[in-house]
């Protein structure tokens, strides 16, 4: 089985499972080539609906939680889009491709990580993402304000640095809880009013930092 028809039978699972149904998500999908984010040792992996280490004790995203929070970041082409923990850069990669007119900026705390994740993006030719190495907590003030923002690491709380560097009408995804065990939280700002809705439970790595888990 090529690598496009195991994709196509990853996402044709992911519809029938009820995690995708929007058509500009569902391209995404089918079209970023997950197989270049996974280390070698895990590539026979790499369209399972699993998420998969990529050392460092970080993971992938499995593909149907990558779904979820794709779906309810709710992507316009030329969004501004703020994400916290680069990881793998897969995420970013699905961002990209719907935010063609937009921009991606992904904060990785480990070099090494971010390195990888670099390296990935370049094979896959997006231009318009840009990996930062620092504290995610405290969001990349440097861009901000961003219409959208996506943390894919568990936080103990909303850091406040994010909030405050969402656009108006923009939206906010985290999870929020233990070290082990999280709340998919929905965080829109309206008219500078905050509205939080929980989305149901999610297991994502530890939010490191300032304004995260020490």
């Amino acid at each position: 089985m090529n690598r496009k028809t195991e994709r196509k039978e990853l996402v044709d699972h992911l519809i029938a499972s009820g995690y995708l149904s929007t058509p500009r998500v569902i391209d995404a999908m089918l079209n970023v080539k997950r197989h270049i984010f996974v280390p070698q040792n895990q590539s026979r992996y790499a369209y399972s609906d699993r998420p998969l280490s990529i050392g460092s004790k970080q993971t992938i995203s499995a593909p149907h939680m990558v779904a979820i929070m794709t779906e309810h970041l709710d992507v316009r082409v030329d969004d501004k889009i703020l994400e916290i923990g680069a990881g793998s850069g897969y995420q970013a990669a699905i961002l990209a491709e719907i935010a063609k007119k937009g921009k991606i900026y992904t904060v990785e705390r480990l070099s090494e990580i971010a390195e990888r994740a670099r390296s990935s993006i370049k094979e896959c030719g997006y231009k318009n993402i840009s990996i930062i190495v620092g504290d995610g907590t405290k969001g990349y003030k440097a861009e901000a304000p961003y219409d959208r923002i996506i943390v894919t690491a568990g936080a103990p709380k909303i850091p406040q640095s994010l909030v405050d560097q969402l656009e108006d009408w923009g939206k906010l995804l985290i999870p929020v809880g233990g070290r082990s065990y999280q709340e998919l939280m929905l965080v829109e700002k309206r008219d500078k009013k905050i509205i939080e809705s929980g989305l149901g439970g999610c297991v994502f790595v530890p939010l490191i930092g300032e304004d995260g888990w020490h």
